[in-house]
């Protein structure tokens, strides 16, 4: 019998004093063979204090990356310490670490599986011209990786080795980086990406990040994030590294 693969659970967190603590013990609940990482992405709150009471080892970001940012530090603590899965967890309390499971599942051969939030499960909506630009972005980046995706912008990912060590190194930094354009420059690294559908729980504290009003300024970066992941050389994977 193979061992289990050694579990990372990553959990970006900007000012989420007020739920990432519950994050973090729902994430030992569901996955008590896991080990999780917060990356406190330059918080001014108490997030890093409340994850470290929580049980979760904390990676302290001196000023504040985004999302993008705070995942690549926690992939490069992944390469460093030999994991062989990250699943992405946001610190909101919105991704449900009960599925985390069904990520793993369906992980297999695969080196990316995205909880897809459109895909036939739970009440999550987006309306508006929010929805028509998700819908615009997961056509584009279907065709890239050759494979039917109608969720490429979701947070809550599970990845396998070929995929950490790839984004170690090249994991976007940008806003909207960390999802469109990751998975694009995955799927023409040769990476396979799949989806399963999961549902979304309501936020546990704060506010959400985008707004009706800010919708066509939403597509316009998300369409710049696609181009230049378009743009990019593309990155030849070898065993054990990343080659450009």
């Amino acid at each position: 019998m193979s061992a289990a693969p050694k579990l990372l659970i990553v959990v970006p967190a900007w000012n989420e004093d007020q739920s990432v603590g519950a994050v973090v013990r729902d994430v030992f609940r569901a996955a008590p063979g896991a080990d999780c990482v917060v990356v406190d992405d330059g918080s001014s709150d108490r997030t890093a204090e409340m994850a470290r009471a929580a049980g979760a080892r904390v990676i302290a970001l001196p000023f504040n990356l985004g999302v993008g940012g705070a995942m690549r530090a926690g992939f490069r603590y992944a390469r460093d310490h030999a994991y062989d899965v990250v699943v992405q967890v946001d610190g909101d309390g919105q991704h449900d670490p009960r599925d985390v499971a069904v990520l793993l599942a369906s992980l297999g051969d695969t080196d990316i599986v995205i909880g897809a939030r459109f895909a036939g499960v739970g009440e999550y909506d987006a309306r508006g011209p929010r929805r028509w630009a998700m819908r615009v972005l997961a056509g584009v980046v279907s065709g890239v990786a050759r494979q039917p995706l109608t969720d490429v912008t979701s947070g809550f990912k599970a990845m396998g080795p070929r995929a950490i060590g790839l984004f170690a190194e090249e994991y976007p930094a940008e806003y909207l980086g960390d999802t469109v354009e990751a998975l694009v420059i995955a799927a023409r690294s040769g990476l396979r990406i799949r989806q399963v559908p999961i549902a979304m729980r309501p936020r546990q504290a704060g506010a959400p990040s985008h707004h009706v009003g800010k919708a066509s300024l939403y597509l316009l970066r998300a369409g710049i994030a696609v181009m230049i992941a378009l743009l990019r050389p593309k990155v030849r994977l070898r065993e054990g590294t990343v080659a450009a």
